[in-house]
């Protein structure tokens, strides 16, 4: 092959997309991206509309398309409870997997994401900052089963693995709500609009903890260097590599959007935006937003969550940065970056 070959599963994800524009609009990689809609931006990836779901048009698809040399899999599908969350999301990356091998004899790694969820951040307080070789808490966990299914699957091949730990991905993609900065940025303008300050939604202790979360344009490169560079056959924590407490964090977002801070007040964002659709129709008609759907721009039971980690959230980096990857992001400059991004892109006024 003349050149590396990347299929990118969840490709207009948050993860995804930022990093199929890194590799192929940026580091000049062939790209095929896997997605069940269409791509709304323009790049020179190919893009693919493949169920992952299904093998056998899983495998008539990647047959087509490869061979490639990296196979990035950032595809996740929700499932009615946590025991069909492992099922569907196994069978999803043993499908894509499988496929891509038969379509590539010449595939060197295969990059599967996971998250804090590994350590138990789901479940309360854990202990921090999180390693990655920390014990594994209580099953069912999709990321369990699919780690130890690629580690067994890759075992003797001529390609191998690595397993990246991001935690709370921070970054630009329409339709993709599990995505903290958009939840944000939605709040604020709906807040704006009726007159409210931007009070903290959450609980007063979250407030003071310390929280982390991870740029996809971070992500993006750390995966480029995974795929490349990493040892392989090993976990990578790789967040922004600080850590901040929402405390400070929140006056600094509530001064970017000219808003009052006012004092934190804990609301379930899932009860108080459930009658705010008409509200945001009326919204991006005012000020010629975007057209995307009250349902699609926000998970507010994603921000529920985060806002009530009423425990410090840390992974540590230093394996990464001790294997090669040291970029460190200022978190808070990245969330008024993408607010800004947000505003550029007509997403909130």
């Amino acid at each position: 092959m003349s050149r590396t070959h990347a299929l990118v599963a969840g490709g207009l994800g948050v993860i995804g997309r930022n990093l199929v524009t890194h590799l192929a609009d940026e580091a000049g990689w062939e790209v095929t991206a896997l997605s069940r809609r269409s791509p709304d931006f323009e790049t020179s990836a190919r893009y693919l509309s493949v169920d992952l779901e299904d093998a056998e048009a899983t495998r008539a698809a990647l047959a087509g398309a490869g061979p490639f040399t990296h196979v990035f899999y950032a595809a996740y599908q929700e499932g009615r409870d946590m025991q069909a969350q492992v099922a569907v999301n196994l069978a999803m990356l043993e499908n894509c997997v499988t496929a891509a091998e038969a379509a590539s004899p010449g595939l060197q790694r295969v990059l599967l994401y996971e998250g804090a969820k590994y350590y138990g951040a789901h479940l309360g307080a854990f202990p921090t900052p999180a390693r990655e070789d920390d014990p594994r808490v209580m099953p069912p966990m999709f990321y369990y089963d699919q780690e130890d299914w690629l580690a067994a699957y890759s075992e003797g091949k001529a390609w191998d693995r690595v397993v990246l730990r991001p935690d709370v991905v921070c970054g630009f993609a329409i339709g993709n709500p599990m995505n903290l900065a958009m939840v944000i940025a939605v709040y604020a303008a709906i807040c704006k609009e009726l007159g409210l300050p931007l009070r903290f939604p959450g609980s007063a202790t979250c407030y003071g903890k310390l929280a982390q979360v991870t740029d996809a344009a971070q992500l993006a490169r750390g995966s480029a260097w995974a795929a490349t560079g990493a040892p392989g056959g090993t976990a990578y924590n790789l967040t922004n590599g600080d850590v901040f407490r929402w405390s400070h964090l929140w006056k600094r977002i509530a001064a970017s959007l000219e808003m009052d801070p006012g004092e934190p007040m804990p609301i379930s964002l899932s009860e108080m935006m459930a009658d705010k659709g008409p509200l945001w129709e009326r919204i991006k008609a005012k000020y010629g937003l975007a057209d995307v759907p009250f349902d699609k721009v926000a998970a507010w039971g994603f921000g529920d969550f985060i806002f009530n980690c009423d425990w410090d959230v840390i992974s540590s980096t230093t394996r990464i940065r001790q294997a090669g990857f040291g970029t460190v992001v200022d978190s808070e400059a990245m969330f008024l970056r993408l607010v800004n991004e947000f505003r550029e892109r007509k997403i909130i006024p």
